[in-house]
């Protein structure tokens, strides 16, 4: 996909950084991909802390646009 001129895209666990998940700090302890890492991953997954909508509350209040190409 395409970035939008003039604007920058979401880093993957941009969110999860910025609001100290103690499961981020966990996976940034490990190797990515090592066994441990996909153990704790794994939480992230099937069980993650936070909600979508304080996600997204969080994209809104950093000023991040969701948007999708218009239909052909």
């Amino acid at each position: 996909m395409q970035s939008i001129d003039g604007y920058i895209e979401y880093q993957r666990r941009e969110y999860c950084h910025d609001v100290q998940c103690p499961i981020q700090v966990l996976l940034d302890k490990h190797v990515e991909k090592s066994p441990e890492y996909e153990e704790i991953r794994a939480i992230c997954a099937s069980d993650c802390l936070h909600s979508t909508h304080a996600f997204h509350r969080w994209l809104i209040a950093k000023g991040y646009l969701i948007v999708r190409p218009e239909k052909q």
